[in-house]
């Protein structure tokens, strides 16, 4: 089997379902392999799925991050591409300099407060919705209003524009999976970027007015009185890339995670008060369940990576989820070991682009996660569940569960 069987048997719906076979059938060739016959006009020339390749790659500021053509033309790509997530230095140098002061350790300690209050409220609903061994959507009444209401409160969005902000963020979503160039999903991404835009000038406007405590406004003193290197239209574009990206994560961190965990009772029974335990736990759902399963990166100047040609400008997908599970940094690849020492997983991604959200979404997951068990330490699946069908942001949407917060 070539490498072009294998990303067709990805994209089929069992490898969107199950891709880690398929990742288990990269290590088998190379921890990087040319692509054969690759389309015509395509700038794709190679896959890698083993760590070390993708971790140096991540490394290296000079691979970049090269601009579809017609970018222009679309409202979702100018977006993308006058924020940090998706540009290069020296810009990306400068607008990622503004956001780094936000994600400081003292912020990071207010907000612990908060999480706590957020994980406990949810945890209440879901006892009212689970009474009598009642059936619960853990993503619906857990995993996505969580990190949600979280980030809301963090970054200043009204708990009530929420519902109406998730379904823009789920058009976002669909358009960046490799299927997701439809007319009809670009249409709705640009919608929805033309929506958030507007959102985000009222809300700036607003704030303006009345200031608050949150991140917003802070921000908007600092662009008002000069001291930031961005323009208005900039820091709406990285208010939209960031709440995106620092919370869907977080989703799926949970819900992905919960299946995995619930299948080890031993590590459901010793969570609670174990905050070691807690960290290992979400750092193996992040290796083992990446949210994020693909990057590329075009290459700076004609090279070589593990001994495959790569000229100038050609892209390399780097499989993150198949770093993750690569057999030669992780022995055993495919069993949960909250106790698994080694490499770093690159869920969140290293080097120049690494998750400015990660330290948050990961403070969630170590609150959160003990709290859950203890309230619901028989916590149970009721239905079958499947995933996204998205290979760049994969996860679970529904999750069916008893819950009926009852004391043990």
């Amino acid at each position: 089997m070539d490498v072009g069987q294998i990303l067709t048997g990805l994209y089929s719906e069992q490898g969107r379902q199950n891709p880690y076979p398929w990742y288990a059938a990269l290590h088998e060739q190379a921890p990087i392999s040319a692509l054969p016959n690759r389309p015509a006009q395509s700038t794709l020339t190679a896959v890698a799925g083993g760590y070390d390749v993708v971790d140096q790659v991540l490394r290296d500021p000079a691979w970049y991050k090269g601009a579809p053509p017609g970018w222009q033309e679309q409202e979702i790509l100018r977006t993308f591409l006058s924020s940090m997530m998706f540009i290069n230095p020296p810009d990306h140098t400068r607008m990622r300099a503004v956001f780094a002061k936000t994600f400081t350790p003292r912020r990071l300690g207010a907000l612990e407060p908060v999480i706590v209050r957020i994980v406990e409220e949810r945890l209440d609903r879901m006892a009212e919705a689970g009474a009598d061994g009642g059936e619960v959507d853990f993503v619906a009444d857990f995993a996505y209003p969580v990190p949600a209401l979280v980030m809301a409160e963090f970054i200043g969005l009204p708990e009530a524009d929420l519902a109406w902000y998730r379904q823009r963020v789920d058009w976002i979503d669909e358009y960046m999976d490799v299927a997701g160039k439809t007319p009809e999903r670009v249409a709705r991404a640009n919608q929805a970027a033309e929506e958030l835009r507007a959102y985000y000038r009222d809300l700036i406007a607003h704030r303006r007015r009345q200031p608050g405590e949150e991140l917003i406004s802070g921000l908007v003193e600092v662009l008002d009185a000069g001291g930031m290197e961005l323009t208005e239209e900039e820091l709406i574009s990285n208010l939209i890339v960031l709440f995106n990206a620092s919370f869907v994560t977080t989703v799926y961190m949970f819900s992905n995670g919960l299946p995995l965990l619930l299948a080890r009772p031993d590590l459901v029974a010793a969570l609670p008060g174990d905050d070691a335990l807690a960290r290992g736990c979400v750092d193996e759902i992040l290796r083992m369940e990446s949210p994020v399963h693909f990057l590329a990166r075009s290459a700076p100047y004609d090279t070589e990576l593990g001994g495959v040609p790569v000229k100038q400008d050609e892209d390399v997908l780097l499989l993150i989820a198949a770093a993750n599970r690569d057999p030669a940094r992780f022995p055993d690849p495919d069993r949960f070991d909250p106790h698994r020492t080694g490499p770093p997983s690159l869920a969140f991604g290293v080097g120049l682009h690494f998750c400015l959200g990660s330290a948050v979404s990961k403070l969630e997951g170590r609150l959160a996660l003990p709290r859950l068990f203890a309230r619901f330490p028989d916590l149970a699946v009721t239905q079958p569940y499947t995933y996204s069908g998205s290979l760049f942001l994969r996860g679970i949407d529904k999750l069916f569960v008893t819950a009926d917060g009852r004391e043990h």
